[in-house]
């Protein structure tokens, strides 16, 4: 798009937000929260495709003032909770969504190395799961109950023990960032490549139908937050590599405000698939079509309120 084309289509709004911040208005929490968001969407536009136009300066003035004007009144706000999730959340995870495209490229491909390697080396699912996972799930095997390793916790204790250590590895591949992204697609790598190594070990067993819809009932909710969350480590990362207009510090500490927000909101993820693991997924002799009702209304969650409800929301803010 020339340059003229994005001031023209967009100035109306710009000068409506500046005419705001000038009288000091402040709207409604959610109403901010977009307007700063979608404005700061132009500015990373202008930063990226006219670098050196005086409409990056006009931008960068305006969010610098936008922001000032919503951390001074950050606590008088009420509903900060309701508008965090409503509107927030959502903009900022699209806003970011490449990120996201970034870290499951990367997972898929680890899953994929965890495939073949597992298929065409019978000693590594051992390297990679531990030679006491894989005879443990081997007994089961005998046993008649191959996810009996789901069962082998009281309920509360594996529900607090998992959601806890999946907030953790959420946290650890958002820090890693930090490591110019590879630390965080280091993360991204080493459970991709388990997941991959776990699954083939089933299937080379024959049960692997079965491990599918067990693992997944808590599993879908799970692995997309480590990989939303592996995007918040690579736009951590992105921020030191490419800084903009910004000093590579202040733009470091914009990536790292940006990240634990979107971190932060997936805890309730977390939560619930901890929930499903911990109390649910135990019941491995459920029938296949409850398991998957679990499954696809996890998808259809995921689906939802992570890119059609984001979307939808840009565009009503658009119009």
């Amino acid at each position: 798009m020339k340059e003229i084309h994005f001031i023209n289509k967009n100035i109306e709004r710009w000068k409506y937000f500046e005419q705001m911040l000038a009288t000091n208005k402040i709207p409604a929490p959610d109403l901010l929260a977009e307007s700063f968001i979608l404005l700061t969407d132009d500015l990373s536009y202008a930063r990226t495709f006219y670098p050196s136009s005086d409409i990056v300066k006009y931008l960068n003035e305006l969010a610098f003032r936008a922001h000032l004007l919503i951390y001074k009144n950050k606590k008088e706000k009420k509903g900060r909770l309701k508008s965090f999730w409503m509107y927030e959340f959502p903009l900022l995870f699209r806003q970011q969504q490449k990120f996201f495209f970034y870290s499951f490229i990367i997972f898929f491909v680890s899953v994929c190395i965890g495939v073949v390697s597992t298929l065409f080396d019978d000693t590594f699912v051992r390297l990679i799961l531990g030679d006491s996972y894989v005879n443990m799930t081997l007994q089961n095997m005998q046993n008649g109950d191959p996810l009996a390793v789901y069962k082998q916790m009281n309920q509360m204790d594996m529900f607090l023990g998992i959601t806890l250590n999946n907030i953790y590895v959420s946290f650890l591949a958002f820090i890693m960032g930090a490591l110019l992204s590879v630390g965080t697609a280091y993360v991204l790598f080493n459970n991709g490549v388990m997941l991959g190594a776990f699954f083939t070990f089933f299937y080379q067993h024959g049960i692997f139908t079965e491990a599918m819809t067990t693992v997944w009932i808590h599993g879908t909710l799970e692995i997309f937050a480590i990989i939303v969350a592996g995007a918040t480590g690579l736009m951590l990362g992105n921020s030191i590599l490419f800084p903009g207009t910004y000093t590579r510090l202040t733009s470091f500490k914009k990536g790292t405000s940006r990240g634990i927000r979107i971190v932060a909101g997936l805890i309730p993820v977390f939560i619930i698939a901890g929930f499903f693991e911990g109390f649910i997924t135990r019941y491995t002799q459920m029938p296949y079509a409850i398991r998957s009702i679990f499954i696809i209304l996890s998808l259809i969650g995921i689906i939802w309120f992570f890119f059609i409800y984001p979307a939808r929301l840009k565009n009503q803010i658009m119009k």
